[in-house]
Protein backbone atom coordinates (compact mmCIF):
# COMPACT_ATOMS: atom_id res chain seq x y z
CA UNK A 1 0.00 0.00 0.00
CA UNK A 2 2.09 3.15 -1.35
CA UNK A 3 0.99 6.11 0.77
CA UNK A 4 2.17 9.79 0.15
CA UNK A 5 2.17 12.90 2.49
CA UNK A 6 2.40 16.06 1.41
CA UNK A 7 4.12 18.87 3.65
CA UNK A 8 2.95 21.85 2.64
CA UNK A 9 3.29 25.43 3.86
CA UNK A 10 4.20 29.18 3.37
CA UNK A 11 7.58 30.29 2.02
CA UNK A 12 10.39 29.70 4.89
CA UNK A 13 8.24 28.01 7.69
CA UNK A 14 10.64 25.00 7.83
CA UNK A 15 9.51 22.66 5.24
CA UNK A 16 12.69 21.64 3.79
CA UNK A 17 14.71 21.22 6.49
CA UNK A 18 11.75 19.17 8.49
CA UNK A 19 11.73 16.82 4.84
CA UNK A 20 15.32 16.67 5.00
CA UNK A 21 15.43 15.63 8.83
CA UNK A 22 12.94 12.91 8.28
CA UNK A 23 14.66 11.10 5.32
CA UNK A 24 17.79 12.33 5.64
CA UNK A 25 18.05 13.82 1.61
CA UNK A 26 19.83 16.97 1.05
CA UNK A 27 17.54 19.82 -0.62
CA UNK A 28 17.51 23.43 -0.96
CA UNK A 29 17.17 25.01 2.07
CA UNK A 30 18.05 28.54 0.70
CA UNK A 31 16.02 31.47 2.73
CA UNK A 32 14.03 32.59 -0.25
CA UNK A 33 10.50 31.77 -1.43
CA UNK A 34 10.18 28.85 -4.37
CA UNK A 35 13.80 27.36 -3.70
CA UNK A 36 12.28 24.66 -3.93
CA UNK A 37 10.54 24.05 -7.46
CA UNK A 38 10.29 20.22 -8.02
CA UNK A 39 8.72 17.77 -5.63
CA UNK A 40 11.00 16.00 -3.88
CA UNK A 41 9.84 12.03 -2.48
CA UNK A 42 11.51 10.61 0.81
CA UNK A 43 10.14 6.85 2.19
CA UNK A 44 10.13 7.55 5.43
CA UNK A 45 9.99 3.89 7.86
CA UNK A 46 7.45 4.01 10.59
CA UNK A 47 8.50 3.38 14.19
CA UNK A 48 7.16 0.39 15.56
CA UNK A 49 8.75 -1.29 18.71
CA UNK A 50 7.27 -4.35 17.95
CA UNK A 51 9.38 -5.38 15.51
CA UNK A 52 12.36 -5.94 17.23
CA UNK A 53 11.67 -8.36 19.86
CA UNK A 54 9.32 -10.05 17.21
CA UNK A 55 12.67 -11.01 14.95
CA UNK A 56 14.27 -11.98 17.51
CA UNK A 57 12.37 -14.95 18.67
CA UNK A 58 11.73 -15.80 15.72
CA UNK A 59 15.12 -15.37 14.59
CA UNK A 60 14.21 -13.32 11.64
CA UNK A 61 16.87 -12.91 8.70
CA UNK A 62 15.74 -9.09 7.91
CA UNK A 63 13.10 -6.91 9.65
CA UNK A 64 10.31 -5.13 7.24
CA UNK A 65 8.95 -1.81 9.02
CA UNK A 66 5.63 0.45 7.47
CA UNK A 67 6.71 2.92 5.10
CA UNK A 68 5.44 6.68 4.42
CA UNK A 69 6.54 8.08 1.36
CA UNK A 70 6.79 12.50 2.09
CA UNK A 71 6.63 14.85 -0.47
CA UNK A 72 8.55 18.49 -0.21
CA UNK A 73 6.61 20.96 -2.30
CA UNK A 74 7.45 24.36 -2.66
CA UNK A 75 6.26 27.10 -0.94
CA UNK A 76 2.37 28.28 -1.32
CA UNK A 77 1.58 32.12 -1.43
CA UNK A 78 -1.49 33.90 -1.63
CA UNK A 79 -3.77 33.43 -4.93
CA UNK A 80 -1.49 30.26 -6.02
CA UNK A 81 -5.59 29.34 -6.38
CA UNK A 82 -5.34 31.41 -9.13
CA UNK A 83 -1.43 31.03 -10.53
CA UNK A 84 0.31 32.91 -8.20
CA UNK A 85 3.88 31.61 -6.91
CA UNK A 86 4.16 28.35 -8.22
CA UNK A 87 0.16 27.75 -8.44
CA UNK A 88 -1.36 25.41 -10.31
CA UNK A 89 1.70 23.02 -10.45
CA UNK A 90 1.86 23.32 -6.33
CA UNK A 91 -2.31 22.48 -6.49
CA UNK A 92 -1.21 19.40 -9.04
CA UNK A 93 1.53 17.76 -6.83
CA UNK A 94 -0.75 18.60 -3.75
CA UNK A 95 -3.93 16.38 -5.16
CA UNK A 96 -1.65 13.16 -5.79
CA UNK A 97 -0.62 12.99 -2.12
CA UNK A 98 -3.18 10.72 0.56
CA UNK A 99 -2.83 13.37 3.11
CA UNK A 100 -1.24 16.55 4.03
CA UNK A 101 0.95 17.92 6.47
CA UNK A 102 1.00 21.73 7.02
CA UNK A 103 4.10 23.36 8.23
CA UNK A 104 3.47 26.53 10.60
CA UNK A 105 6.24 28.77 11.96
CA UNK A 106 5.77 29.70 15.44
CA UNK A 107 9.47 30.54 15.79
CA UNK A 108 10.60 34.06 16.14
CA UNK A 109 13.96 34.78 14.18
CA UNK A 110 14.53 38.19 12.24
CA UNK A 111 17.20 36.47 9.95
CA UNK A 112 13.94 34.32 8.04
CA UNK A 113 11.97 36.50 6.25
CA UNK A 114 8.31 35.42 6.59
CA UNK A 115 6.26 36.51 3.11
CA UNK A 116 3.71 38.46 5.48
CA UNK A 117 5.60 40.03 7.56
CA UNK A 118 4.96 38.78 11.21
CA UNK A 119 4.61 35.14 12.84
CA UNK A 120 0.86 34.10 13.35
CA UNK A 121 0.47 30.39 13.06
CA UNK A 122 -3.40 31.14 12.83
CA UNK A 123 -3.46 33.11 9.71
CA UNK A 124 -0.86 31.05 7.96
CA UNK A 125 -3.66 28.48 8.48
CA UNK A 126 -6.56 30.82 7.25
CA UNK A 127 -4.41 31.69 4.27
CA UNK A 128 -3.90 28.10 2.56
CA UNK A 129 -7.12 27.11 3.64
CA UNK A 130 -8.63 30.11 1.22
CA UNK A 131 -5.90 28.91 -1.23
CA UNK A 132 -7.39 25.11 -1.08
CA UNK A 133 -11.07 25.97 -0.78
CA UNK A 134 -10.92 28.26 -3.62
CA UNK A 135 -8.84 24.91 -5.45
CA UNK A 136 -11.67 22.50 -4.45
CA UNK A 137 -14.51 25.08 -5.49
CA UNK A 138 -13.04 25.78 -9.03
CA UNK A 139 -13.27 22.22 -9.55
CA UNK A 140 -16.95 21.34 -8.09
CA UNK A 141 -18.55 24.04 -10.02
CA UNK A 142 -16.83 22.89 -12.92
CA UNK A 143 -17.30 19.05 -12.72
CA UNK A 144 -21.37 20.39 -11.15
CA UNK A 145 -21.66 22.32 -14.28
CA UNK A 146 -20.95 18.78 -16.74
CA UNK A 147 -22.64 16.43 -14.61
CA UNK A 148 -26.09 18.50 -14.77
CA UNK A 149 -26.07 18.51 -18.07
CA UNK A 150 -24.80 14.84 -18.27
CA UNK A 151 -27.90 14.43 -16.15
CA UNK A 152 -30.43 16.33 -18.37
CA UNK A 153 -29.50 13.53 -21.19
CA UNK A 154 -30.78 10.59 -18.82
CA UNK A 155 -31.19 9.03 -15.56
CA UNK A 156 -27.87 8.40 -13.95
CA UNK A 157 -27.61 6.47 -10.48
CA UNK A 158 -24.20 7.70 -9.80
CA UNK A 159 -24.82 11.45 -10.98
CA UNK A 160 -27.53 11.28 -8.57
CA UNK A 161 -25.80 10.85 -5.84
CA UNK A 162 -22.90 12.75 -6.83
CA UNK A 163 -24.49 16.29 -7.81
CA UNK A 164 -26.31 16.46 -4.86
CA UNK A 165 -22.85 16.16 -3.14
CA UNK A 166 -21.23 18.43 -5.48
CA UNK A 167 -24.06 21.02 -4.47
CA UNK A 168 -23.21 20.65 -0.56
CA UNK A 169 -19.32 21.24 -1.32
CA UNK A 170 -20.08 24.19 -3.44
CA UNK A 171 -21.76 25.94 -0.86
CA UNK A 172 -18.91 25.07 1.55
CA UNK A 173 -16.17 25.86 -0.04
CA UNK A 174 -17.98 29.30 -0.96
CA UNK A 175 -17.39 29.76 2.39
CA UNK A 176 -13.89 28.21 2.55
CA UNK A 177 -15.25 25.21 5.34
CA UNK A 178 -12.99 22.55 4.50
CA UNK A 179 -14.75 19.77 2.92
CA UNK A 180 -13.24 17.04 5.85
CA UNK A 181 -15.43 18.57 8.54
CA UNK A 182 -18.78 17.77 6.84
CA UNK A 183 -20.18 14.14 6.76
CA UNK A 184 -20.34 12.26 3.77
CA UNK A 185 -22.11 9.19 3.33
CA UNK A 186 -19.49 6.22 1.31
CA UNK A 187 -21.67 6.57 -1.50
CA UNK A 188 -20.67 10.30 -1.52
CA UNK A 189 -17.02 9.62 -0.75
CA UNK A 190 -16.48 7.08 -3.35
CA UNK A 191 -18.58 9.59 -6.09
CA UNK A 192 -16.08 12.14 -5.37
CA UNK A 193 -13.37 10.17 -5.16
CA UNK A 194 -12.09 10.57 -8.81
CA UNK A 195 -12.21 14.48 -7.99
CA UNK A 196 -9.27 14.18 -5.72
CA UNK A 197 -10.19 17.44 -3.57
CA UNK A 198 -7.54 18.86 -1.31
CA UNK A 199 -10.29 20.57 1.63
CA UNK A 200 -11.04 16.71 2.14
CA UNK A 201 -7.64 15.07 2.57
CA UNK A 202 -6.88 14.58 6.34
CA UNK A 203 -5.02 17.73 7.61
CA UNK A 204 -1.65 17.47 10.37
CA UNK A 205 -0.08 20.37 11.82
CA UNK A 206 3.18 20.50 12.60
CA UNK A 207 3.75 23.65 14.66
CA UNK A 208 7.74 24.84 13.94
CA UNK A 209 8.64 26.36 17.82
CA UNK A 210 12.27 26.77 19.15
CA UNK A 211 13.72 24.76 21.59
CA UNK A 212 12.64 27.19 24.29
CA UNK A 213 8.77 27.04 23.06
CA UNK A 214 9.19 23.16 22.82
CA UNK A 215 9.74 23.10 26.76
CA UNK A 216 7.03 25.46 27.16
CA UNK A 217 4.85 26.05 24.54
CA UNK A 218 1.83 28.65 25.43
CA UNK A 219 -1.75 27.13 25.65
CA UNK A 220 -2.97 29.94 23.35
CA UNK A 221 -1.35 28.93 20.49
CA UNK A 222 -2.08 25.43 20.11
CA UNK A 223 -5.82 26.57 21.05
CA UNK A 224 -5.79 28.99 18.39
CA UNK A 225 -3.87 26.60 15.56
CA UNK A 226 -6.63 23.90 16.76
CA UNK A 227 -9.99 26.19 16.75
CA UNK A 228 -8.72 28.04 13.18
CA UNK A 229 -7.36 24.59 11.73
CA UNK A 230 -10.80 22.59 13.00
CA UNK A 231 -8.21 20.28 14.48
CA UNK A 232 -7.98 18.02 17.82
CA UNK A 233 -4.79 18.19 19.54
CA UNK A 234 -3.91 14.61 18.33
CA UNK A 235 -3.81 16.76 14.84
CA UNK A 236 -1.13 18.99 16.26
CA UNK A 237 2.44 18.08 16.45
CA UNK A 238 4.76 20.62 18.40
CA UNK A 239 8.22 19.76 16.36
CA UNK A 240 11.60 22.17 16.74
CA UNK A 241 12.80 21.52 13.22
CA UNK A 242 16.17 22.94 13.30
CA UNK A 243 16.76 20.66 16.41
CA UNK A 244 15.54 17.37 14.48
CA UNK A 245 18.14 18.30 11.65
CA UNK A 246 20.75 19.15 14.35
CA UNK A 247 19.86 14.46 15.22
CA UNK A 248 20.89 14.14 11.96
CA UNK A 249 24.44 14.61 12.83
CA UNK A 250 24.13 12.61 16.75
CA UNK A 251 24.48 9.01 17.04
CA UNK A 252 21.16 7.10 19.04
CA UNK A 253 23.00 7.81 22.63
CA UNK A 254 23.67 11.44 21.93
CA UNK A 255 19.88 11.68 20.40
CA UNK A 256 19.01 10.27 23.80
CA UNK A 257 20.35 12.15 26.18
CA UNK A 258 19.55 15.61 24.14
CA UNK A 259 15.87 14.20 24.25
CA UNK A 260 16.11 13.56 27.97
CA UNK A 261 17.43 17.30 28.26
CA UNK A 262 14.57 18.97 26.53
CA UNK A 263 12.75 16.49 28.30
CA UNK A 264 11.05 15.32 25.39
CA UNK A 265 10.39 11.21 25.43
CA UNK A 266 10.37 10.67 21.83
CA UNK A 267 11.66 12.14 18.28
CA UNK A 268 9.30 14.78 16.93
CA UNK A 269 9.45 13.56 13.51
CA UNK A 270 8.85 9.72 14.92
CA UNK A 271 5.72 11.50 16.27
CA UNK A 272 4.83 13.41 13.01
CA UNK A 273 5.33 9.96 11.31
CA UNK A 274 2.78 8.01 13.65
CA UNK A 275 0.10 10.59 13.48
CA UNK A 276 0.10 10.70 10.30
CA UNK A 277 -0.40 7.03 9.76
CA UNK A 278 -2.87 7.55 11.90
CA UNK A 279 -4.64 10.33 9.87
CA UNK A 280 -5.34 8.11 7.13
CA UNK A 281 -7.05 5.17 9.81
CA UNK A 282 -4.24 2.83 8.96
CA UNK A 283 -3.57 0.16 11.02
CA UNK A 284 -0.06 -2.74 11.17
CA UNK A 285 -1.08 -6.12 11.24
CA UNK A 286 2.38 -8.33 11.31
CA UNK A 287 3.87 -11.37 10.30
CA UNK A 288 7.17 -13.25 12.20
CA UNK A 289 9.23 -15.89 10.94
CA UNK A 290 12.95 -17.15 10.07
CA UNK A 291 12.65 -15.07 6.47
CA UNK A 292 11.82 -11.42 8.20
CA UNK A 293 9.76 -9.88 10.36
CA UNK A 294 7.37 -7.58 8.70
CA UNK A 295 4.66 -5.02 9.30
CA UNK A 296 2.06 -4.79 6.79
CA UNK A 297 -0.04 -1.98 6.15
CA UNK A 298 -4.23 -1.84 6.07
CA UNK A 299 -6.75 0.42 6.67
CA UNK A 300 -8.71 0.12 10.15
CA UNK A 301 -11.56 -2.60 9.56
CA UNK A 302 -9.85 -4.40 7.15
CA UNK A 303 -11.11 -8.27 7.17
CA UNK A 304 -8.34 -11.07 7.11
CA UNK A 305 -9.47 -12.27 3.48
CA UNK A 306 -8.48 -8.48 2.49
CA UNK A 307 -5.83 -8.21 4.59
CA UNK A 308 -4.20 -11.36 3.37
CA UNK A 309 -4.46 -10.32 -0.22
CA UNK A 310 -2.27 -7.18 1.04
CA UNK A 311 0.56 -10.26 1.15
CA UNK A 312 -0.33 -11.45 -2.36
CA UNK A 313 -3.57 -10.89 -4.39
CA UNK A 314 -3.67 -14.43 -4.44
CA UNK A 315 -3.62 -14.82 -1.51
CA UNK A 316 -7.66 -13.41 -0.76
CA UNK A 317 -8.94 -15.67 -3.15
CA UNK A 318 -7.50 -18.62 -1.70
CA UNK A 319 -7.86 -17.31 2.19
CA UNK A 320 -8.83 -20.44 4.62
CA UNK A 321 -8.44 -19.30 8.22
CA UNK A 322 -6.14 -16.39 9.94
CA UNK A 323 -3.84 -17.88 13.06
CA UNK A 324 -3.58 -15.00 15.14
CA UNK A 325 -2.02 -14.22 18.48
CA UNK A 326 -1.58 -11.16 20.08
CA UNK A 327 1.88 -9.25 20.27
CA UNK A 328 2.22 -9.48 24.71
CA UNK A 329 0.99 -13.43 23.81
CA UNK A 330 3.81 -14.06 21.06
CA UNK A 331 6.31 -12.50 23.52
CA UNK A 332 5.28 -14.38 26.58
CA UNK A 333 4.84 -17.67 24.85
CA UNK A 334 8.14 -17.16 23.03
CA UNK A 335 6.73 -17.41 19.68
CA UNK A 336 3.76 -19.64 17.44
CA UNK A 337 5.21 -22.73 19.16
CA UNK A 338 4.54 -21.68 22.53
CA UNK A 339 0.97 -19.77 21.77
CA UNK A 340 0.03 -23.03 20.61
CA UNK A 341 1.28 -25.10 23.37
CA UNK A 342 -0.42 -22.26 25.48
CA UNK A 343 -3.72 -21.87 24.05
CA UNK A 344 -3.24 -18.11 23.22
CA UNK A 345 -3.98 -18.58 19.27
CA UNK A 346 -7.08 -17.85 17.86
CA UNK A 347 -8.08 -19.33 14.61
CA UNK A 348 -10.35 -16.72 12.76
CA UNK A 349 -12.87 -17.01 9.60
CA UNK A 350 -13.49 -14.83 7.11
CA UNK A 351 -15.48 -12.31 8.99
CA UNK A 352 -12.65 -11.23 11.21
CA UNK A 353 -11.29 -7.76 11.41
CA UNK A 354 -7.61 -7.85 11.51
CA UNK A 355 -6.67 -5.23 15.00
CA UNK A 356 -3.49 -3.69 15.49
CA UNK A 357 -0.75 -5.53 16.47
CA UNK A 358 -2.38 -8.92 15.52
CA UNK A 359 0.49 -11.64 14.87
CA UNK A 360 -0.86 -13.21 11.93
CA UNK A 361 -0.29 -16.40 9.93
CA UNK A 362 -2.43 -17.19 7.31
CA UNK A 363 -4.06 -20.33 6.07
CA UNK A 364 -4.02 -20.56 2.26
CA UNK A 365 -5.37 -22.91 -0.45
CA UNK A 366 -3.08 -23.44 -3.09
Amino acid sequence: MSLQIGIVGLPNVGKSTLFKAITKKAVDCANFPFCTIDPNVGVVEVPDARLEPLAKISKSEKIVPAVIEFVDIAGLVRGASEGQGLGNAFLTHIRNTDAIVQVLRAFEDENIIHVDGGIDPARDIETINIELSLADLAVAEKRLETASKQMKAGTNKELAILIPALEKAKQALEQAVPLRTLDWSDEERLAMKSLSFLTLKPMLYVLNVSEEQLQNLPKSIMDNVGRVGRATSDDIVPICVKMEAEFLDMNDQEKQEYLQVMNQDSSGLDRLIVSAFHSLNLITFLTSGEIETKAWTITRGMLAPQAAGVIHTDFEKGFIRAEVAAFDDFVACNGWVGVKEKGKMRVEGKEYEVKDGDIVFFRIAT
